[in-house]
């Protein structure tokens, strides 16, 4: 046991193993995972003796606070050459450094960093995707070298299958600097405090098999064998030493000590959210939810889109969506400011390069993130202006591969003041600087890229709305109150395209809810009905319609019937079921009002869904009733069969009355 007992050292012990000139891989994203009880044993080593020197950092996302914790505590000359960072933003000391060519240092998207880790543990070759192309990280603009001084190539264009993709360089990780919760002593490491797990494990498994080092910090020891193995989130076999944190060395987040909402093993209601104030920031969040996808997949990213989730919670929306965060977070109320990254109430959380794996294979529905600059072509900046230095972070990866795209920010910057009169939005003072310029600084987005893609793109800022077509940047929306000449052209670096644009929705601009959950969901059904009256036809469109209490039973009863009476005669009814969903506590009550309606105005009903589940649900429920149990896969076969069966129709004589309200079957 002596050996094993070894593992747990002092962090200036395990300062001690790093050498001059080591890649060394840190752990964390922002606050949350950063080890700094090692980092500061780093810098306090190198102020003390000099050593070691030279070395590499390599980080996904910044771990710091954009003052002087975490890496910001390593911007010493002498101790870093190189820097391969993903987000720089919240490390500014570092930041400088690489803007005044102070050392070698490379911007790459957070999400190819963080699947690098896995490719040099796997010991491929590097990360090969289409993350990164035609932006400032393709070497063909700027290879992601962020100065004069960083000359080796770290990414190249490879062609495969006819296409362009973009290969990352793997390289030796020496050192690996990673974070837990409890550790025993054969360094096992479990992570049940940690808001998230990030790419703690790869990273480990990375210095592992480059013949490295692997330092843990931990709150927390417990005895040999103790640790529960499915929560062992790093093995023994891959961690050298085990460093007990002081408790400020390590807090949950920067923003908080410690949360259990955070971890999953406390929810808090979610309905308590304080709604914002009614500015700029709010009528731009309002707008970007009119944009959210019932039942979909959405990331938000720091900053005004954060405002999308508060919204969202104001209206009563949040439980229709599930809202991530790419360090790993599924579900939940993803947080911001230093406590980003976190959410409360997760679902689930993911290792980051997992979380990466599902956002670069299109699995986001929608993305809502900000926007610094835009020129011309839909080219976005949100990575370098000047010598202020961002980084790119998560954005590629997002932005590239999301199925819907929406950018959210003010029109201009730096001093802007609006008013909101009587519905009518007045710009009270002009922001200093444009953002809507002649060509962006760097470019993070290419909107062309975009439009050869087919993504649907939006920027959406408080006095209008522009959208990415093949032929340009479009004007599509005006704030009511904003003249288009005067308030949106004049503060303009180019032309966009002006045909016809519509006005804004005026609920922006109201105090009080929108009303967003009806129109997201749907639930005025009158859209929803359709009639074909040569054919007779009542089309009935129930795609993605969720039935979850007995006031929506009793208006589908409603609407249905009214559209009915005023058609006069029992129609034919096409039915698309796709996606619709019935809470199982009003399921007899729906299926009783559908048995109603169909009695009294259908001469025939069929219909369709492509869920093979939902064709036998409904077919069962059908039957039930004595109602034909034919629910067919396509339209086409619901029309066919309404065809098939169709009777004279003679008009109806007066219209029975309905039940007070559904019955139970």
């Amino acid at each position: 046991m002596g050996s094993l007992k070894n593992k747990i050292v002092s962090a200036d012990e395990a300062a001690a193993i790093i050498h001059d000139g080591d890649m060394v891989a840190v752990s964390g994203f922002v606050g949350i995972g950063t080890p700094d009880e090692l980092i500061l044993a780093l810098a306090r080593r190198f102020e003390a003796t000099g050593a070691p020197r030279d070395l590499g950092l390599m980080f996904a996302a910044a771990p710091g606070d954009g003052k002087e914790r975490g890496l910001n505590r390593l911007a010493l000359p002498g101790l870093v050459r190189r820097v391969v960072g993903g987000h720089w933003s919240l490390v500014p000391k570092l930041g400088a450094m690489a803007v005044e060519g102070e050392i070698e240092a490379y911007n790459l998207p957070l999400g190819v960093v963080s699947h690098l880790y896995r490719e040099i543990a796997a010991h491929t070759p590097g990360h090969i995707t289409k993350v990164g192309l035609n932006t400032f990280v393709d070497p063909r603009l700027e290879g992601g070298k962020l100065n004069a001084r960083t000359t080796e190539d770290l990414v190249n264009v490879v062609e495969l299958g006819g296409e362009p993709w973009l290969h990352y360089r793997a390289f030796p990780v020496h050192v690996a600097l990673i974070r837990g919760t409890t550790a025993d002593p054969a360094g096992n490491i479990t992570m049940e405090r940690e808001a998230l797990t990030l790419d703690n494990l790869a990273a480990a498994m990375a210095a592992k098999n480059s013949g490295g080092f692997v330092i843990a910090q931990v709150e927390r020891l417990a005895e040999t064998g103790s640790l529960n193995p499915r929560e062992v989130q790093i093995p023994g076999v891959l961690v050298d030493c085990v460093v007990l944190s002081q408790p400020e060395n390590h807090r949950q987040t920067y923003g908080t000590a410690y949360n259990h909402a955070y971890t999953g093993r406390q929810r808090v209601p979610l309905d308590r959210i304080a709604p914002i104030g009614l500015d700029e920031r709010k009528v731009i969040a309002r707008r970007c939810a009119f944009e959210l996808p019932p039942g979909g997949v959405v990331n938000l990213g720091i900053g005004m889109p954060e405002g999308v989730a508060a919204v969202a919670a104001e209206e009563r929306v949040l439980r229709y969506l599930t809202l991530t965060a790419e360090p790993g977070v599924i579900g939940g109320l993803p947080q911001g400011g230093l406590d980003f990254g976190a959410a409360l109430n997760p679902a689930a959380v993911l290792h980051q390069n997992q979380q990466f794996d599902f956002y670069d294979g299109g699995g986001l529905d929608l993305a809502c993130l900000g926007l610094a600059q835009c020129d011309g072509q839909g080219n976005v900046n949100v990575s370098r202006f000047g010598k202020r230095l961002a980084g790119a972070g998560g954005f590629i990866n997002i932005s590239q591969n999301a199925k819907s795209l929406v950018f959210a920010g003010t029109f201009t910057a730096g001093g802007l003041e609006i008013a909101i009169d009587d519905g009518q939005l007045r710009i009270v003072q002009e922001g200093r600087s444009r953002k809507f310029i002649d060509a962006v600084e760097q470019v993070t987005f290419s909107g062309g890229f975009a439009a050869e893609r087919g993504q649907p793109v939006l920027y959406v800022t408080e006095r209008c709305v522009f959208r990415r077509t093949r032929a340009g940047m479009e004007l599509v929306e005006v704030a009511p109150g904003i003249d288009i000449e005067r308030d949106i052209l004049a503060h303009m670096g180019f032309a966009p395209i002006v045909q016809n644009p519509k006005p804004m929705d005026p609920r922006l601009f109201r105090e009080g809810v929108m009303g967003l959950e009806p129109w997201l969901l749907g639930l005025s059904l009158a859209e929803r009905i359709s009639y074909d009256p040569e054919r007779n036809i009542l089309f009935s469109n129930l795609e993605g319609f969720q039935v979850r209490t007995v006031d929506d039973v009793e208006l589908v009863r409603r609407e249905y019937e009214r559209a009915c009476q005023e058609i006069g005669r029992k129609v034919h009814l096409v039915a698309n079921y796709d996606g619709f969903e019935c809470d199982p506590t009003v399921s007899d009550a729906y299926f009783s009002t559908i048995a109603y309606l169909e009695n009294r105005y259908y001469a025939t009903a069929a219909r369709y869904t492509t869920s093979a589940f939902m064709r036998l649900k409904l077919g069962a429920s059908l039957a039930s009733r004595d109602l034909a149990p034919h629910v067919f896969e396509t339209k086409a076969e619901a029309q066919a069969r309404n065809t098939a069966q169709s009777v004279p129709i003679k008009p109806r004589p007066a219209t029975p009355q309905p039940p007070k309200e559904p019955q139970n079957a």
